[in-house]
């Protein structure tokens, strides 16, 4: 569409202007800034250099550093102050990587606006609007920045985010004055953040970012913090449990290391130690990180994750219910068939559309909006738009969809009079034109035909008004007459067999709902696989159910037909009441309280309204019910490794808690000081954010129930689990330091064996918290963590400078073999069984 007097037909009464040319508009940007409201700073390195260090390890590592100083060992201190800035900075390129990703999220969300430019209409980032740019609105549409209305057609706008009005209120233009400009709120001016609730306009933009209403009641409103999610508050609580028992673990070392050795300094020393070892601070590190960068990767599968916790939710979907049009098909619509009067007329007989069809095809054009977004009526207007010939048309009248009447009406105001057309569900058509019984079934009978074959059917009504006469307020007053029917094909979308087939093996049930006749959703379902049974079940028959009635239907029915986003509503709610965990796609306005009441929204990205997107929590960018199985399996596979990570950080605390405390209690050297935690946290820290976080999905991932999202994360299962396979690292450890100081090995040579079992036992449970297809899942991570690991500690066995940091002496080949081999040695057991296991350990944790 390339000037702007082409949408007259959709919205406006006399030819428009075409906008800003685009020079003129970056102007304008570079002078105002951007459509934006000031929201909070993002935080610098200093403020996130601060928060990191408020944590409780590294409080607890700087009074370590505190107590060297004390001692007077000033290498020792700074070798630890070092230590502690490298595991600093991985912590901060974590959170860095995280905020870069949800950064990149909000950039894909960033609301778009529909604006002339140059004489074209394009879809530009609202954060790009400027002062006296035309924007087009449509229903559904959030208004963009405030704007003064220069045409509207029956234009209501809901504008309780400003006055707490709940009904929408109408608007129109009005002549300029004086007066006009100095009220400070006008029938004929739009709002930043209001919604269009019915009707069409056009508006110049007078106010942008915080020169608009919204931005100067304040920033508040950008700035609501959403609660946090059940796994958030789960890690929350095991976090304080476990720093309690840190600091509690910590005065009991200190006082029994001063009662059996003496010297508090030492004493406090070997406390804060073991308080080290034991705080799980990976544990909100991983939540955070998993959850920000799979979000990320779930955009990269054409899925915006606009709540981030329903992520978590995504395994546990039990119903998936979409859309026909455009989710399960390809929404290009082509016509495929026309009736008329007896008349005939089939694409597969290979010849052109006949003249005898003008006026079916001028009628059904009538009825469309001219710059159409709908693919229906997009394919009417290129069949009918060169039959309509060049005659001047203003539209004088749209009646939209009526709850109960599939069908919708414009009317026209020509130099001939008023004429003017409605389409719709044929059943609708037919009661709008009176047909008589005899007629309106066979007109259903050649729809259930045209049906069966998958097309989508519609009937077209024909209009003629006298002048004379007002127009009725509803559109059954009119009196239309039949015009004919048209059907359009709408081709599967490739794959979407094959991800139904996916989703039906991962144990979830896809419903599919359309507004389509009840043949074309049977037709259409047995194409992608999903379950007919007992047939569809329509609207109608739907509505007079009650809710338990309606639960127990539910139980086998999969396709549902003519389906309002009313029923929509109803049909979540049974689901739900069931037990169900339920994702619903949507895209109108109507649709928002059903997106809200599903377990997961899933708003579409192209065709769908503001309002949807908003309501829902995720976005399918391209439609596509392909993207929603992707979507899931990428969910369920950040689920997995979320509890692969847990279940590792659970079982490399206990071996290193084992290790502070044994020494204590039997009276052997000591074998970890900070310097040693701080080594540990660099091979503990980039498994979790590194090796986990990209840990490919399991082979079984789609091929397993969804989970109980009532089984909490860090139950008894993966807390049994952790510490089980912990204590072995830990028996494997205490051997090799019993059999090292059996042998009379140095203090330095006991400890350096003891922590060589460490390390390779942290190594060992990094593999095997990766699951059965470490040899053929690819993740580089694991590798360059292991490689590094091993090359820094044999730095530190080799070098006797080194060495002499950390306290360590060589010990005997013999012992050396020993605590290299018997960590992993007692790991190969655990290995097979979950290799041999029908299902990971992790998915099920």
């Amino acid at each position: 569409m390339n000037d702007a007097p082409a949408l007259r037909g959709r919205i406006a009464f006399q030819p428009m202007r075409g906008g800003l040319d685009t020079a003129e508009a970056e102007r304008r940007l570079a002078r105002d800034g951007a459509n934006e409201l000031p929201t909070a700073r993002r935080r610098g390195f200093f403020v996130r250099t601060l928060a990191v260090l408020r944590e409780p390890m590294f409080l607890l590592l700087g009074a370590a550093t505190t107590l060297y100083l004390v001692l007077g060992d000033l290498g020792e201190a700074l070798v630890l102050s070092a230590s502690v800035a490298v595991v600093v900075g991985i912590t901060l390129r974590q959170a860095g990587k995280s905020e870069r990703a949800l950064d990149a999220l909000r950039d894909l969300s960033t609301p778009q606006a529909s604006v002339l430019r140059d004489g074209d209409r394009v879809r530009i980032d609202a954060r790009r609007l400027v002062t006296g740019d035309v924007v087009v609105l449509g229903e559904g549409d959030r208004v963009p920045a405030d704007a003064r209305l220069i045409e509207a057609t029956q234009l209501g706008i809901d504008e309780s985010l400003l006055t707490g009005e709940a009904s929408p209120a109408p608007k129109g233009t009005c002549a300029p004055s004086a007066e006009a400009e100095a009220a400070p709120t006008r029938d004929d001016h739009v709002y930043r953040g209001t919604l269009v609730v019915h009707g069409y306009a056009l508006a110049e933009v007078v106010a942008t970012g915080a020169r608009t209403a919204v931005g100067r009641i304040g920033a508040s409103l950008e700035r609501t913090n959403p609660p946090r999610s059940t796994l958030q508050r789960e890690i929350d609580r095991a976090v304080i449990v476990f720093a309690a028992a840190g600091l509690g673990l910590c005065a009991s070392v200190t006082l029994l290391y001063a009662l059996l050795r003496g010297g508090w300094i030492d004493a406090l020393l070997a406390g804060v130690t073991l308080a080290i070892a034991n705080v799980p601070e990976e544990f909100p590190v991983v939540l955070t990180v998993f959850l920000a960068l799979g979000a990320w990767r779930l955009a990269r599968e054409r899925v915006l994750t606009r709540r981030i916790p329903a992520i978590e939710t995504l395994g546990a979907i039990t119903v998936l219910c979409v859309d026909k049009t455009g989710t399960l098909t390809e929404n290009r619509m082509r016509i495929a068939a026309l009736r008329q009067s007896g008349a005939a007329w089939d694409v597969a007989a290979g010849v052109p559309i006949g003249a005898e069809f003008d006026d079916l095809l001028v009628r059904a054009l009538m009825a469309c909006r001219i710059d159409p977004t709908d693919p229906m009526e997009r394919a009417i207007v290129e069949a009918a738009a060169p039959r309509a010939g060049a005659g001047e048309r203003t539209l004088v009248r749209e009646y939209p969809l009526m709850p109960g009447l599939f069908a919708r009406t414009q009317v026209w105001r020509t130099p001939a009079g008023l004429v003017g057309a409605c389409s719709g569900a044929p059943e609708a058509i037919a009661d709008l034109c009176r047909l008589a019984p005899a007629r309106r079934e066979s007109m259903l009978a050649d729809v259930a035909v045209l049906a069966r074959h998958g097309l989508r059917v519609i009937a077209i009504g024909a209009l003629e008004h006298p002048v004379s006469l007002p127009l009725p307020e509803r559109q059954d007053a009119l009196a239309f007459v039949e015009a004919g029917l048209v059907a359009f094909a709408d081709p599967l979308r490739e794959g979407v067999a094959a991800a139904v087939a996916e989703a039906t093996a991962a144990g979830i049930d896809v419903v599919m709902l359309t507004g389509d006749f009840p043949e074309t959703a049977t037709a259409i379902a047995r194409q992608a696989g999903i379950d007919v049974g007992d047939g569809p079940l329509a609207g109608a028959a739907l509505s007079v159910l009650d809710d338990a009635q309606l639960a127990a239907i539910c139980a086998h029915r999969r396709v549902f037909a003519r389906v309002t986003p009313e029923h929509k509503l109803r049909l979540v709610e049974a689901l739900r009441a069931r037990g169900e965990i339920v994702a619903m796609t949507g895209d109108g306005v109507n649709d928002a309280p059903a997106l809200k009441a599903a377990d997961v929204g899933i708003a579409m990205g192209r065709r769908g309204t503001d309002v949807a997107r908003e309501a829902a929590a995720l976005v399918l960018l391209d439609d596509d019910f392909v993207s929603i199985v992707r979507g899931i399996r990428r969910g369920r596979t950040i689920h997995d490794n979320i509890v692969r990570a847990m279940r590792y950080i659970l079982a490399v605390h206990v071996p290193i808690m084992g290790m502070a405390l044994l020494p204590l209690l039997t009276g052997g050297p000591l074998v970890l000081w900070p310097i040693h935690i701080v080594f540990l946290e660099l091979v503990i820290d980039p498994a979790c954010a590194l090796v986990f976080e990209r840990e490919p999905a399991a082979g079984d991932v789609m091929r397993r129930p969804p989970r109980d999202p009532h089984r909490t994360v860090l139950g008894l299962r993966l807390l049994a689990g952790g510490v089980l396979d912990g204590a072995l690292m830990l028996a494997a450890s205490a051997f090799v330091y019993a059999t090292a100081r059996a042998l009379r090995c140095p203090d330095a040579g006991v400890a350096a064996a003891t922590f060589v079992a460490l390390v390779v036992g942290n190594v060992g449970l990094i593999a095997l918290n990766r699951g059965s297809g470490l040899l053929h899942k690819r993740n580089h991570a694991f590798w360059i963590v292991a490689a590094g690991t091993a090359s820094v500690l044999a730095a530190t066995l080799g070098l006797p400078q080194l060495g002499h940091l950390f306290r360590f002496e060589a010990p005997p080949a013999g012992v050396l073999a020993l605590a290299a081999g018997l960590p992993l040695a007692a790991l190969v057991p655990l290995f097979v069984a979950r290799t041999r296991a029908s299902a990971p350990a992790a998915g099920h944790a």
